[in-house]
């Protein structure tokens, strides 16, 4: 079995299903996570940075994914990111529209069937 090196997020908890391997691990302490989010504020009051975009946290996370497979095959690896990415977004959307998943459904472009289908498969529903 290969190992599958594991990527930091800045979010306090990891949403996947136990048996598939993780590309999120939370490694940080809360006062560890306090003291990074406080200097990274602290940083870009000072340098004026641009928040970060989606697609450069998506690249930077790959990046840092490849890198720690060391010349290891992974397989599967569109599979592990889906559950990685879509498991929050709907719990996020969820979150945004009180649990209304016709609002949910309309902010996603997706059909409600397909919003209750994708609910049900990462145990939010």
């Amino acid at each position: 079995m290969s190992r599958q090196p594991n990527l930091i997020s800045y979010s306090n908890k990891n949403i996947v299903n136990t048996t598939t391997p993780t590309l999120v691990k939370n490694t940080m302490t809360n006062s560890t996570q306090n003291a990074h989010l406080n200097d990274v504020t602290h940083n870009a009051q000072d340098t004026q940075q641009v928040p970060r975009s989606l697609r450069q946290s998506v690249e930077e996370s790959l990046t840092q994914y490849f890198s720690e497979l060391d010349g290891q095959q992974t397989t599967a690896l569109y599979e592990l990111f889906m559950h990685q990415v879509e498991a929050p977004l709907f719990e996020c959307v969820m979150q945004h529209t009180h649990d209304n998943q016709s609002k949910a459904a309309a902010v996603l472009g997706l059909n409600r069937g397909t919003l209750r289908k994708k609910l049900k498969q990462y145990d939010l529903l």
